[in-house]
């Protein structure tokens, strides 16, 4: 039988024509369903922006039903869950990105690193730990490392902290030598709460080693040798504390005079003290320096001068207790400066509404325009 070449001179045409028919449906439905996807986006980015979160959740889940193959609508829509404190939904969404056959490598540790921080934000820190251990080697290795620490931290598990933010600055993400000498001082002060004194000194060495200008190891060990009977070797390490941050040397003054007495140095304990309070002034020198003069701080001449120069309330409280035998004008008008300058921030209104404050009452808040939202009285007097 012969082939009749007149049906396929009649069928290419025709097939030419329902391809094009199809292709035309298909680009139809195809430009309906971007036409409609930005549009549903776009009204909840809207939404967003008019602070109106919940309107803008479903307008996202509406963008979302409408093309279930966006990633960047699925992200949008687990931030605001999460912003929200709807952690579970955010979970969820994440996760569902997570069990996606044909989600690219980039956008897995992105989904990855969102899953991380919905269990952050929703206090499951074991389950936040093991999703951030699974971002180490990728794009957002540091990011989830700094996280790391910061969990590690608020769990108050000291050992990983140190650990991780070592990691960090072999890195190169930063300095963290203060951060973890921190860390070992932790770890000391809970070796010697457990009475092992040996784990407590190897700790502080590390603390030590990590940062040898913090000021927290040198006076943590100054500490242990005078519970340990060896007041001449802290008076040593408190020397170079004085040396190394004269204001936290303030902090262990008065144990320093105990120090000196303990092992006959009052005189030099002496002159280190009046050294220190000319190069950084404090109420805590001055008491150190009158337990050395074996006389009470309120006694001393010291205190007026300090009154003076330095108007505050510890100081006005200490010269107060002196007998009033004992008081004098310049006295009473050191004493008078330093009550009116901490009750300066009080002699204010403050706003109900907005917590606008403001020396003088008004009538309308200049900060929220509220009427009748500043109350009669000062904030000293409610």
């Amino acid at each position: 039988m012969e082939f009749d070449y007149q049906w396929l001179l009649l069928g290419l045409p025709l097939a030419f024509g329902l391809g094009w028919l199809g292709s035309r449906l298909d680009l139809r439905q195809l430009r309906r369903e971007h036409r409609d996807a930005p549009k549903a986006y776009f009204k909840g980015l809207n939404l967003l922006l008019n602070e109106q979160q919940d309107k803008a959740i479903d307008a996202f889940i509406e963008a979302v039903q409408n093309d279930p193959d966006t990633t960047e609508l699925h992200f949008a829509l687990g931030n605001l869950f999460r912003r929200r404190g709807e952690f579970e939904r955010a979970v969820r969404v994440h996760q569902h990105l997570l069990g996606r056959a044909d989600l690219g490598e980039t956008e897995r540790d992105r989904a990855q690193h969102a899953l991380a921080q919905d269990f952050m934000k929703a206090g499951l820190f074991d389950r936040a730990e093991e999703a951030y251990k699974a971002l180490q080697g990728t794009p957002f290795d540091t990011e989830a490392r700094l996280a790391l620490l910061n969990l590690y931290e608020r769990s108050r598990d000291w050992r990983n902290a140190a650990e991780t933010a070592a990691a960090l600055e072999r890195a190169g993400t930063g300095a963290f030598g203060n951060r973890i000498a921190h860390h070992w001082c932790e770890l000391a002060q809970e070796a010697d709460a457990r009475d092992q004194p040996a784990e407590a000194e190897a700790a502080l060495t590390k603390a030590r080693e990590a940062a040898p200008q913090a000021a927290r190891p040198l006076l943590l060990a100054g500490q242990r040798k005078m519970r340990s009977g060896q007041p001449e070797e802290a008076l040593a390490l408190w020397r170079a504390l004085r040396l190394r941050d004269p204001l936290n040397f303030h902090r262990v003054a008065g144990e320093f005079a105990s120090a000196a007495q303990a092992c006959g140095q009052e005189e030099l304990a002496r002159e280190v003290l009046i050294d220190a309070y000319e190069q950084a002034p404090g109420l805590d020198l001055l008491k150190a320096l009158a337990r050395l003069e074996e006389g009470e701080l309120r006694d001393s001449a010291r205190l007026l001068g300090h009154l003076q120069a330095r108007p505050t309330l510890s100081a006005a409280q200490a010269l107060l207790s002196r007998p009033a035998t004992q008081w004098t004008e310049a006295s009473a008008s050191a004493v008078r400066e330093a009550v009116t300058r901490a009750a300066r921030p009080l002699q204010r209104y403050r706003c109900a509404a907005c917590g606008f404050e403001a020396q003088r009452h008004f009538w309308q808040c200049p900060g929220c325009l509220s009427w009748d939202s500043f109350p009669p009285h000062q904030l000293e007097e409610l």
